[in-house]
């Protein structure tokens, strides 16, 4: 058995694909650093990351995959789920790999038949059932955040959804709430996207929250119809890896603090030095009393008491609402949250 071990980003799994052609082995066991090896290993092999091989692969792909498939394949990597590697790396090498003689063409095709239809292939079916959870993920974040107000005039709202999609949410909320500054922080993933509007926020820390630096590669924006497609590194750091620009864009935050805008507005990815001296608390979001805007206690009140008013205990179904609110994200949201004392 021959094991490859890559470094768990993006770059490092299409380098490994690169390698694989190389050394002309694709029956490989792809792992993680770290990851434990398997009982019989015959050759181990570390993959080096080299962006100029992964980006190869990936032009490769998008000359070979339709664009629908593309961002499918985009979409999957925020999963953050290892059982995804070794389904992808499959997955890419099938892609490559020319189709078996008698098969290669279907009648009247110009080209190739495709590997991407082929959900018969198990590669295939988990990756695109990986990038539908995704998808279904980040729908269920745009129904269910709750924004808090602060004084200044800052909504904030706390997440920690199971895959790492707020780079997939923030053009929506930068669209519909483009007139008003807001953070979404995730706290699983201890990072967040801010829009500033008019002002700074004078409610965040007195320490600012650092802003990750431009690279070379264009910033990192949410997948969506159209656009050409961009180049992002990181997995589980709330980059979007290889995702294609949404319309407006989502710009990445200079060293300085200061942020690339687009038609929609300024969008800066943020993280805080100290979690401990943010004025909310991560467990619950909900903002700290010396903070919070009084308009924004009545109105959380007055929204409490709605949903509960409108609940008919005849037509009750506990489990129906389960599954269209899942109870993780319960702590986050104003009407499953408990009065302030």
């Amino acid at each position: 058995m021959t094991v490859y071990v890559f470094d768990g980003t993006m770059d490092g799994l299409l380098t490994a694909v690169f390698d694989a052609f190389a050394r002309k082995e694709l029956q490989v066991t792809l792992l993680m650093s770290g990851d434990a090896l398997p009982l019989f290993c015959d050759n181990l092999y570390k993959v080096c990351t080299d962006e100029e091989k992964a980006r190869r692969v990936w032009t490769g792909l998008e000359k070979r995959l339709s664009r629908e498939v593309m961002r499918l394949v985009a979409v999957s990597w925020l999963s953050e789920l290892r059982e995804l590697n070794q389904s992808l790396f499959h997955y890419i090498c099938k892609a490559f790999a020319p189709p078996p003689k008698g098969t290669g063409r279907a009648c009247g095709d110009a080209q190739p038949k495709s590997i991407e239809r082929n959900f018969a292939d198990p590669d295939v079916l988990a990756v695109t059932n990986i990038a539908r959870r995704v998808l279904h993920e980040q729908l269920r974040m745009k129904q269910f955040i709750r924004f808090q107000k602060a004084k200044d005039g800052t909504y904030l709202a706390v997440v920690a959804p199971d895959h790492n999609v707020l780079p997939l949410i923030v053009d929506h909320f930068a669209d519909r709430f483009n007139d008003q500054p807001w953070l979404i922080y995730d706290a699983r993933r201890h990072y967040g996207y801010y829009y500033p509007a008019e002002e700074s926020p004078a409610g965040l820390p007195a320490d600012p929250p650092t802003v990750d630096p431009p690279t070379a590669d264009p910033p990192p924006t949410p997948p969506c119809e159209g656009g050409e497609w961009s180049h992002s590194r990181r997995r589980g750091s709330g980059r979007s890896i290889y995702s294609p620009p949404s319309q407006g864009g989502v710009g990445g935050g200079s060293a300085a603090g200061g942020s690339a805008g687009g038609s929609l507005g300024a969008v800066v990815r943020i993280t805080f030095e100290d979690e401990g001296a943010v004025p909310f608390d991560l467990s619950n979001g909900k903002l700290n009393e010396e903070v919070l805007s009084g308009d924004d206690q009545l109105l959380q009140d007055l929204w409490r008491t709605y949903f509960k008013a409108i609940c008919i205990r005849e037509r009750m179904n506990p489990r129906k609402q389960l599954n269209d609110m899942p109870r993780r994200y319960w702590k986050y949201m104003t009407e499953k949250q408990t009065c302030r004392d």
